[in-house]
Order: structure tokens, then C-alpha cells, then sequence
């Protein structure tokens, strides 16, 4: 669609009154949230007050309303739960409270409320703003205000933002705290399976999720359990019999350790509850085995937020703003949330009953409905969780007498290792033998392949790096030795994981097809590397794990800058040319400025930033942080920005500067890591197995057309196959980068955030959309 930007700078908040507030259960990313729209708000000349715990707060009224400067809200972001506090509210749900909380607003002005919560905080927010001209007349009959208070404060705007670890939320991909408390408990397990594995111990693990199973789920499919109990899709009749045949085998198949994980809502068919407690007596009466229960409990909403929750939480801060100084008396209350990487609107009421029909769906037993109504990426989650974990008996697996090879090419990214256990799992289901070749394109060439089962990648998905192992090295100077070896392994089909290289890699391979009949198979490529550099993905395997690695870092940074004050620190950051890991590092640690490739920048931009850093240590946040992507610029590197910051800031301020290298593409890999590398292979393999049927005429596979080799990438909302030829246009080969890049987009909301003028083409929001439940067929489609 050819529309004309549209740029915020018309969206004048003069004379607006903001309020911002946290309900419900806090959240690791409610700060960010929090600081988001203070700082949103206050860009936009609207005056922001906190209203302090909650509801509680704003039917208090007093010392609990506050109006915030800039300043208020400096060191939040990288702090958990909420600042502003949380509390249960019994009061605000009466109408005596309501009007209480009313009078207390109309004091201040403020007509616009900004409420972060799950659907309790929400739900009543709604109410509030239906009763608010009723509640004004009522104060106006009792002379508490005057009748041009009632006309000048008539209507109420809300805007919600879901800030709940649960996840479950229906219309949101994903809500504010989910990944932080992803990352909680994975962090829980890889410490659990390294003592499991000692004692040969069975652990039952019971994570939070009352209504909800997608913690228990996404966390299953990110550890690789044995057997997981969500409240959604309840075991069959006889799982006893079923979990404890599947664990004696896994023991059998020399596994070492078993992972069990109970949402503590899990119920069985009849909506009977199921505890952590009875699976673990099961276990110990039925195999005897040594079993431990781990109840995680809070552990889960405390600590920092991850940097997903920080950028989603920031980027809806300031869409909530967006929404706030958009709304008109006509427009609903509406939730802002995320769709794919897409920032969406959508009214708070049709989430809220969408959200409460899954409950009566799981009630009366509906289970598969209760399953679709949560949405395409649970259902996604589901169907490749029960492909991963059972394997069938031999004799129920189909033979297809297809070969699949999968190689690692590129540098190591975290999560490639999930990917490869994901292809090799559900080759083997769909009935391939499956090839593992070590070293990438080199090893292919030497015959270092070999046939790889479905045991030999258990435990591989919290592993980092690349077990394969892996090479940068470009198949074109070994093409005949790579077609031997097709040839003399029979390869029908090859799945590579990898970065630029793989992709230049394809290009290659598919180039040569002319020449080798070898080559004339289905290939696909799933895009594997820290620098998020491949195109025809929005996202890459690996960056995830290398954001937070980032963040981390400056985190610990900008602490060690509190002490000492008045400090500002250069980081450089790894990513080739893209600027994708310098810019999204920024935006999470709360960057003053981020020096990437793609926006060029001349000598004047870092006198400009200098004096920026030297107004900021005038006020209480004396210190900086700069990001720099390593090859942004050819002359201005890093020692070079570091010195000119050193001269031009003596007196005011000192520098010091950090590389981080190598560390961003080491460690485990994050639960987003993981689960992306694990679903998005699983769908790769399945296009190979769907191809490989295509494309088998007279007792030989023969593919060469263009939509033979793709890529596999993930899409503003959806994964998307394209064949890597028809990417070429889309691609910048001198520096390795797609030609168009979704996160420049995000840009601004750095700058706007570090209190930087600049323009921010909103075109992408302000459409209200409306909450759609897919067909079982949908889910299939796509949505990751």
C-alpha cells in the first residue's frame, strides 16, 4: 500500500493530561513501560503523572498522584517489577470508589489513562471510562465540581498495555513480562539437568500459569521435556500408563534424567486438578525412580528484564501515547500489542471476552476450541511440542527412502543446535534417513557426513554454539567434491542452518545445478546468525541470545558509571555492517546515541552528541552510554569516537570504551532462541518432505526450479518461504545486508527516548484491528 507518511510531529499533546499506571500482578518490563509513556508524553507536551499502587492509588488521591519529569523516570529500565507499585483494589470496585478516583483525576485534569495490567486491571479500566461522564454529573450534583469541570473533562481515553507473565491475554503475541519470565525458569532448568544428569534423577518441575499453560509449555518445548500438563490440553484417559512407558524408554535409550513440567493449573480430562505432588508419587511408585519436585513460584516474576520485554515494553509505551492523543470520544478503549514484529491496536473489550471464552471453553471441556481460541502461535507451540517429544515406535514410521542432509555454514550462533534437533526429529517422523555433515560446505566435501538418529540429539537444545561444528567457507571452490558426495550418499535433500554465507552459499549450489544433476534437489535455508544480517527475515537464530548478551553487559556498565559519575562509555558491538544489534542494544539498555552503517553520519552528529552528553550531566543522570556497530564507519571507529568524547568532554565528563566481541555469540541460547530455531526448522523440514514428493519422478528426485532453494524467513507476521533468486534484488552483497530492514524503523524511539528531536513516521499504527480467530487450518500458515 502506497501511502504517504504520516509523522507525529502534527500530534500536539498541549494542554493533555496523562496518567500512567500498573495493576494486577507486576511484571518484569512494566518500567519500561512506564518510562516509555512518561518520556513519550512529556516529547509530546502533555503533562504525565504517576498514579502510585495502582487503583489503589488513584481512590486514595493525595501524595499518590504525582506529575513526573524526565528525569523520574532515569534507571527503570533494566529494574523488575514496577516502580510505581501494584495493589489489589477492593474499593475501586464500587461505584463510591470510582467516583472517588473521579474526583481525584478531574482535580489534576487528567482525562487520559494509560493502564498496565492483565484483564482484571484492564476490564475495570473499561468500566471506569463507561461510567466517567455519569460519575462527573454525580460530582457536579454534589458540588464537588463545577459544571465547566464536567464539560471541559467529558470524556475518559484508555489505553491498555498487557503487562502479565502468563501470557494469556488472547489478541497479544506476547505480553510484557512473558520472555523475562521465560528466561527465569530456563535458567532454572539447565541448572536442574546438570545435577539431574549426576543422579540419574527424575525432576518435576511446576512453573506459574493458574489459567494459562504457555509458560509450561514454551518452556518444554525450550528444554526438550519429557512430558509436560497444561490447563488447555489435558492428557488423555490412561496418561498414567503413557508418561511412565515414555520415561522407562528415555531411561532405556541410555537418558540419564527426565523433565517433567506442571502448569499449576494442569488439570486432567474431568477437570480434576494435577499436582506436581501426584505426578512425583507416581513416578516414585510406578518406576521407582529418584524424584524431586522444584516449585519455581516468584522466582518467576522477579529479576530484570529480558531485552525483548524492554523493547516490546518501550515500543508499546510509546504507541499507548500514539493512541492517547489520537482518540476521540467515538473510538473504544483499545489494547496496544504486539502481532508478529508488528505493533497493532485492537479494541480492549473484544480481547477481554475473547480471553474469558477460552476459560468457559476449558470449563465445559472444550479443549481443542479453548486450544484455537488462545491463537496460531500456542497452537504452533502445541503441535510442535508433541512432534519433538514422542517418538513412535519403528515399525509405525513411515518409509520414504529420502536422505536429508543438515550442515551448520557461518559463524556459531546460539539456538543452531535446536534447529538441528528439530530437523532431525520430524525428518525422522515424516520417515527420511537423516544426515548430520560436520563443518559445514569444507566437511561436506572431505565426507564428513554421517547418519544421525533420533536419540543422538536429545539435550541439544540449551547447548550453545554449533555441535556440528561450523565454517565460513563458500561451497563454490568445492563443487565437485560436494556433488560426489551426494552422489555417493544419496542425498535427496539438504537443510542449512547458517548466516550470509548460507545464503551465498544456496545461491551457489542452485548456480551450479547446470552443471550437476546433484544438485537438482530441494534445499532450503533457515536463517541462523548473531548480526541478524540475512535477507527475507525480519529475525534471525541467535541474535535474541546476542541482544541480551548486550544488554547485559551495558547494564553492569552503567552501574559501575553510578559510583564514579560522569562518565560516559563507548561500546562496540559485533554485527558485520548491519546496525540491527547496536541500534536494538540501545533502545534496551537505554543508549544516548547508537552509531550503526545504515544511517550515515558526518563529524557535526558527534560534536551534536557530545553537547547532548554535556547538557545531560547538568541534571541528577550523570552518565552516558554510547553504542557503536563495528564497521558503522571506516574512519570514526571506535578508539576514534572514544578520543574525540575524551577531548571534547573534559572538564564535564570522562570516557572509557569496551569491546565486547566475541561473547555476544557465545552462551546458552534465550528461550526465544530456542523456540524460534526449533519451529522454524520443524517447518522447513516439513516444505522439504512436501517438496520431496513433488519433485520424485521415475525412482529419482529431480528439482530445478527457482522454488526448489528457499529461505525460510519470519516476515512482519508470518513465516515465509522465498525462494532465495527472487532475493537477490533485495540484497545489498558489498555489505551483506537486505537492502530494507524493519528495526530502522525503531530508530527514532531510541533518539525520542534519549531526548533527541527528531521525526517519527507513525503510518504503521492508529488502525484499530479487529481480533480475529483463525481456522485450525491458519495455524498451520504460518505465525511463528
Amino acid at each position: 500500500m502506497d501511502h504517504q507518511p504520516k509523522f507525529f510531529e502534527n500530534l500536539s499533546g498541549t494542554g493533555k493530561a496523562i496518567g500512567v499506571l500498573t495493576s494486577g500482578g507486576d511484571a518484569q518490563g512494566m518500567n519500561a513501560a512506564v518510562r516509555a509513556v512518561v518520556r513519550m508524553g512529556i516529547y509530546v507536551k502533555a503533562k504525565v503523572y504517576f498514579v502510585y499502587e495502582g487503583y489503589q492509588g488513584m481512590v486514595d488521591g493525595g501524595g499518590n498522584i504525582v506529575e513526573v519529569s524526565w528525569e523520574s523516570v532515569s534507571s527503570i529500565l533494566q529494574v523488575g517489577g514496577t516502580v510505581i507499585g501494584s495493589a489489589r483494589c477492593k474499593s475501586f470496585r464500587t461505584r463510591k470508589g470510582r467516583l472517588q478516583a473521579a474526583y481525584n483525576l478531574v482535580q489534576r485534569g487528567i482525562t487520559n489513562l494509560c493502564v498496565i495490567g492483565g484483564d482484571g486491571s484492564l476490564t475495570g479500566a473499561n468500566l471506569f471510562r463507561e461510567e466517567w461522564s455519569g460519575l462527573l454529573e454525580e460530582l457536579a450534583q454534589k458540588r464537588k465540581i463545577d459544571e465547566e469541570a464536567v464539560k471541559k473533562y467529558a470524556y475518559l481515553n484508555i489505553v491498555g498495555m498487557v503487562g502479565s507473565i502468563d501470557n494469556d491475554f488472547c489478541g497479544t503475541d506476547m505480553t510484557i513480562g512473558t520472555d523475562s519470565a521465560l528466561h527465569r525458569i530456563i535458567e532454572v532448568v539447565d541448572a536442574i539437568m546438570t545435577t539431574a544428569q549426576s543422579h540419574q534423577r527424575t525432576f518435576v518441575l511446576e512453573v506459574m500459569g493458574r489459567h494459562c499453560g504457555y509458560l509450561a509449555l514454551v518452556s518444554a518445548l525450550a528444554c526438550g521435556a519429557d512430558w509436560v500438563f497444561i490447563p488447555e490440553y489435558p492428557p488423555e484417559e490412561g496418561w498414567e500408563d503413557s508418561m511412565c512407558v515414555k520415561l522407562s524408554e528415555n531411561r532405556a535409550r541410555k537418558k540419564r534424567l527426565n523433565i517433567i513440567i506442571v502448569a499449576e493449573g494442569a488439570i486432567d480430562c474431568h477437570n480434576k486438578p494435577i499436582t506436581s505432588e501426584k505426578v512425583k508419587d507416581l513416578v516414585v511408585q510406578r518406576l521407582g525412580f529418584d524424584t524431586r519436585v522444584t516449585i519455581l513460584g516468584h522466582v518467576q516474576r522477579g529479576g530484570t528484564p529480558s531485552a525483548f520485554d524492554r523493547i516490546l515494553a518501550s515500543r508499546m509505551g510509546v504507541e499507548a501515547v500514539l493512541a492517547l492523543l489520537e482518540a476521540t470520544p467515538a473510538t473504544p478503549a483499545c489494547v496496544v500489542s504486539l502481532s508478529g514484529n508488528q505493533a497493532v491496536r485492537l479494541p480492549l473489550m473484544e480481547c477481554v471476552q475473547m480471553t474469558q471464552e477460552v476459560q468457559k471453553a476449558m470449563d465445559k471441556g472444550r479443549f481443542a476450541e479453548a486450544v484455537r481460541l488462545r491463537g496460531r502461535s500456542f497452537e504452533n507451540n502445541l503441535n510442535t511440542y508433541k512432534l519433538l517429544s514422542h517418538k513412535k515406535p519403528d515399525a509405525e514410521l513411515p518409509k520414504t527412502n529420502f536422505n536429508v542432509a543438515v550442515l551448520n555454514v557461518g559463524a556459531p550462533a546460539a539456538g543452531m543446535n535446536a534447529a538441528v534437533r528439530a530437523a532431525v526429529r520430524v525428518g525422522i517422523t515424516e520417515g527420511h534417513k537423516m544426515f548430520a555433515v560436520i563443518d559445514g560446505f569444507e566437511g561436506f566435501a572431505r565426507g564428513k557426513i554421517k547418519e544421525i538418529s533420533w536419540g543422538d540429539v536429545g539435550g541439544w537444545t540449551g547447548q550453545g554454539g554449533s555441535i556440528l561444528g561450523t565454517k565460513r567457507t563458500l561451497p563454490a571452490k568445492y563443487l565437485e567434491k560436494i556433488a560426489d558426495q551426494m552422489r555417493t550418499n544419496n542425498i535427496n535433500a539438504l537443510m542449512v542452518i547458517g548466516g550470509f554465507e548460507a545464503y551465498l552459499g544456496l545461491l551457489e549450489l542452485s548456480a551450479a545445478r547446470e552443471k550437476y544433476d546433484e544438485f537438482c534437489v530441494p534445499m532450503v535455508m533457515v536463517p541462523a546468525t548473531v548480526s541478524n544480517n540475512v535477507p527475507g527475515s525480519d529475525f534471525s537464530i541467535g541474535a535474541d541470545t546476542a541482544l541480551n548478551t548486550i544488554t547485559d553487559t551495558c547494564d553492569r556498565i552503567k552501574q559501575s558509571a553510578s559510583g564514579t559519575k560522569r562518565r560516559v562509555f563507548i561500546i562496540e558491538t559485533m554485527g558485520g555492517y548491519c546496525g540491527y544489534l547496536a541500534n536494538m542494544g540501545a533502545l534496551a539498555a537505554g543508549a544516548d546515541a547508537a552509531y550503526i552503517f545504515e544511517e550515515q553520519f558526518d563529524i557535526r552528529e558527534l560534536q551534536a552528541n557530545v553537547e547532548h552528553l554535556t547538557e545531560k550531566m547538568k541534571t541528577s543522570i550523570q552518565r552516558g552510554l554510547v553504542l557503536r556497530n563495528e564497521n558503522c564507519n571506516e574512519n570514526y571507529t571506535t578508539d576514534f569516537i572514544y578520543q574525540l568524547y575524551s577531548e571534547e568532554g573534559k572538564g564535564v565528563f570522562d570516557c572509557r570504551k569496551n569491546v565486547l566481541g566475541h561473547m555476544q555469540q557465545g552462551g546458552a541460547p534465550s528461550p526465544f532462541d530456542r523456540n524460534f530455531g526449533t519451529k522454524i526448522s520443524a517447518k522447513a523440514m516439513q516444505w522439504i518432505s512436501k517438496k520431496l514428493k513433488e519433485t520424485y519422478r521415475k525412482g529419482k528426485v529431480f528439482a530445478n526450479t527457482d522454488d526448489s532453494v528457499c529461505l525460510l524467513g519470519m516476515r512482519r507476521r508470518n513465516l515465509v518461504f522465498q525462494p532465495v533468486a527472487e532475493l537477490k534484488t533485495e540484497t545489498d552483497f558489498v555489505h551483506r545486508i537486505p537492502k530494507e530492514q524493519w528495526w530502522l524503523k525503531l530508530r527514532p524511539l531510541m533518539k525520542i527516548l534519549a531526548k533527541y528531536k527528531t521525526s517519527y513516521d507513525v503510518s504503521d499504527s492508529g488502525q484499530l484491528e479487529h481480533v480475529a480467530v483463525h481456522s485450525p487450518k491458519e495455524a498451520e500458515t504460518g505465525a511463528i
